[in-house]
């Protein structure tokens, strides 16, 4: 039988290859806002961030999330991803 491939993404904050289930994805929607996507298959521009503090803080204070779905994300969105790793 065949291995069953795993979709490896990248880290936009560390860089860092890593299966897509262990990543969060942000999406830049319709109307061109920034939401998180729990399920991973919403339309949109997507980009993907470790599920750790470290990483989040990256990418806030360098704003590698803003330019990579080329919308300006909001400081909530960031403060709901902190609230999800924390949890």
């Amino acid at each position: 039988m065949k291995k069953k491939k795993i979709p490896l993404r990248k880290c936009i904050a560390c860089a860092e290859g890593k299966p897509k289930k262990e990543l969060i994805r942000v999406v830049r929607n319709g109307e061109q806002e920034a939401v998180i996507d729990l399920t991973g298959k919403a339309n949109g521009r997507g980009a993907y961030i470790c599920s750790n503090i470290e990483c989040i803080e990256i990418a806030q204070k360098s704003k590698k999330l803003s330019r990579a779905l080329e919308v300006e994300v909001s400081n909530d969105i960031y403060e709901d991803l902190k609230n999800m790793v924390k949890s």
